[in-house]
């Protein structure tokens, strides 16, 4: 099927959708330096620091993704008032999101992962070290302000995407008592906890923990095995799973699976984030009527284009639009 042929009023639809997005907000911070000299305290490179920019990732970059596509997002989650949570919350308001769902916490530590890479002159940028700065865990009472807060994005809205990254802003039992009529969850730790929702998007390793199965190098028919159980035991419509450079599969149930191989170069220059995209884009593509092969197609093209670029990053619709006209998927 040619992409010219999907239907165009998908991506036309986007700008008129509103989603709500709850989870836990990320701040991905990308230090790069020039490799100097190997230090003489300990057998390690000295890094004459050159740049320093933050990015918004977990649910944050979910909602940026869906910014960047014309959606109008309600961000629910939870900051600091260091600043990584002042950056963060900065850049969603400058991306004109709902922040009423916001919660900004004086003592609060913004989940906040450095990535520091190394570089010598003519060559690219690469990670040798990555510093994760974590909170302590969410009171209930937060928690609990942050369902509500949900639930009152939820009024009008046509879509709830669920990101949780382990850091308790979101709960599969929380999430079970606000969900909407399409909700969408992309969960770190505990996917197979979230049971009735509308759509999963878990990786290859998340399927790994959720079921106790090995799958990388076990081929197709394993795949296939572990989709259909963890398709039953969420209840879910659609499980879409990634897998890198191998694409992605599409599970339904009373459906045969789909597979679609990876749009573009295998070669990813930067993989943050990537799952991000795809659950933004398969998320909105839903709301607006698509299909699950349909949605999943948009998907797998905009993960795609997204790994191409560095750091965490988002793409537009015209850049969506160009790259289905020019990419060719299996019907």
């Amino acid at each position: 099927m040619k992409q010219a042929s999907l239907p165009a009023s998908v991506l036309d639809r986007f700008p008129e959708l509103t989603i709500a997005v709850w989870g836990d907000l990320v701040a991905d911070e990308f230090i790069t330096g020039e490799i100097a000299r190997v230090s003489r305290e300990a057998p390690v490179l000295i890094l004459k620091q050159r740049t320093l920019a933050l990015a918004p990732g977990g649910g944050a970059n979910a909602a940026m993704n869906l910014a960047a596509l014309g959606v109008q997002v309600r961000v629910v989650g939870v900051v600091g008032s260091d600043a990584s949570g002042v950056s963060l919350s900065g850049q969603l308001r400058r991306a004109r999101m709902d922040l009423r769902g916001l919660v900004r916490l004086p003592r609060y530590v913004t989940p906040t992962k450095s990535r520091l890479l190394a570089r010598h002159a003519h060559t690219s940028p690469q990670q040798v070290l990555r510093l994760d700065r974590e909170p302590s865990p969410l009171p209930r009472a937060v928690q609990q302000r942050l369902a509500r807060a949900a639930a009152r994005a939820l009024r009008g809205a046509q879509a709830l995407l669920v990101s949780d990254y382990g850091y308790g802003a979101v709960t599969p039992g929380l999430a079970a008592a606000a969900r909407a009529r399409l909700t969408t969850v992309d969960a770190r730790f505990q996917i197979a906890a979230y049971a009735g929702m509308t759509a999963a998007t878990p990786n290859e390793a998340e399927v790994e923990a959720a079921l106790g199965v090995t799958l990388a190098g076990a081929g197709r028919e394993a795949l296939e095995s572990a989709g259909r159980r963890l398709l039953r035991k969420l209840g879910c419509r659609h499980l879409l799973i990634t897998r890198g450079r191998d694409g992605l599969a599409l599970f339904e149930p009373g459906r045969p699976a789909r597979h679609w191989p990876v749009v573009g170069s295998q070669q990813a220059l930067d993989v943050t984030g990537a799952g991000d995209t795809v659950i933004a884009v398969f998320t909105a593509a839903l709301a607006a009527g698509a299909d699950g092969p349909t949605a999943a197609t948009l998907a797998n093209v905009a993960g795609g284009l997204v790994v191409m670029k560095p750091g965490t990053a988002t793409l537009s619709r015209a850049e969506l639009l160009r790259a289905l006209r020019q990419y060719e998927l299996p019907a």
